[in-house]
């Protein structure tokens, strides 16, 4: 297996010394054109190539920043890495994704990652409920935003939706189209963003005078297709079927709409069904499906954006946290509305 070739090559290789090659990598006007010129010929013909990782680390400051998501199968987290990897390209770096594939176990490797690698800051998504891994992380003062989930102390920005108002925009839909009775497909009770979606469910009906009872949540273990499957499975051996379903995000959606269809129920006719995100395939589904968007490329952007302001020198200015709630739109496709 071939060596690479270091600064110390270069050097024997030209005839000068290591400090002379790092001029003239770094600092070429104050070299000799005639020394530069030998040493950048040794350079070309050895094929050497500057370790950037190791001047970064001896700058101090990485040109990379971390991005760890839940589910890089979902095309919402998709939207909010290509939103983040634009803004971070803009400022000359880079953008290290990560999958915690909602396992707090892999997020903890991860940010452990991340800490080794000494990244410029991190965009995180949290997965770890009890909140330890964020502490753990917290200690390596590494700088660190949280996405599509709100601070709840001053230590960090956050950017994310209010997902109360977007629960409460999708059972409000279902309500006015006459529905009473409504299933919730939650996901994770664990997650914040599962139970802020549930919160905003149970205001619209306490809107309409309904109580809690008039939700039936089913929950998930997981926020993709095969859970929203095996959600829509449950669904139809209930002896009371609700006549409407709202799920915590569009791949449970997609999955219920798959197994309503697989059953001969119509939808909306039968049931009708109401997703959160609005991701790509919500439009492209054969029921074109209704659900709450979120503006994911804009997270990804902004809170990129933020990351980049705590970590840039400010001549000694302390970096503002600062909370960036955006609001979401509910978006009616042909999934929810009523039969004509």
């Amino acid at each position: 297996m071939a060596q690479s070739v270091g600064i110390k090559d270069v050097a024997r290789a030209a005839g000068v010394s290591v400090g002379t090659v790092s001029n003239v990598i770094n600092r070429p006007d104050t070299v000799a054109s005639e020394t530069r010129a030998r040493v950048l010929s040794a350079i070309d013909r050895l094929g050497y190539v500057r370790s950037e990782s190791a001047r970064q680390l001896r700058a101090g400051r990485s040109r990379i920043m971390g991005l760890l998501v839940l589910d890089m199968g979902n095309p919402f987290f998709v939207d909010v890495a290509r939103g983040a990897e634009r803004a971070a390209r803009e400022a000359g770096l880079g953008v290290m994704v990560c999958n915690s594939a909602q396992s707090a176990s892999e997020e903890a490797e991860y940010l452990s990652l991340f800490a080794e690698q000494r990244v410029r800051g991190v965009l995180l998504t949290p997965t770890d409920a009890s909140g330890r891994n964020i502490g753990t992380f917290r200690r390596h003062g590494i700088p660190f935003v949280l996405v599509d989930r709100v601070a709840e102390g001053a230590a960090e920005c956050s950017v994310s939706v209010d997902d109360v108002a977007g629960g409460a925009l999708a059972v409000r839909h279902l309500v006015d189209a006459g529905h009473r009775a409504i299933a919730y497909v939650s996901g994770p009770p664990g997650l914040n963003q599962v139970r802020d979606r549930r919160t905003g469910a149970l205001h619209a009906l306490a809107e309409a005078g309904l109580g809690p009872d008039a939700l039936r949540e089913l929950p998930t273990e997981r926020l993709d297709v095969a859970a929203g499957r095996d959600a829509g499975a449950r669904l139809l051996g209930l002896a009371d079927r609700p006549t409407a379903v709202f799920c915590a995000n569009d791949l449970l959606a997609l999955g219920v709409l798959q197994a309503m269809y697989a059953a001969g129920v119509g939808v909306p006719d039968d049931l009708a069904i109401v997703g959160y995100d609005d991701i790509e395939f919500a439009a492209a589904a054969a029921v074109p499906l209704t659900s709450v968007r979120q503006p994911a490329v804009t997270i990804g952007a902004l809170a990129a954006e933020l990351l980049l302001e705590e970590t840039e020198e400010r001549g000694g200015q302390p970096h503002e946290h600062r909370r960036v709630v955006l609001q979401p739109e509910l978006v009616v496709r042909r999934s929810s509305l009523p039969g004509r």
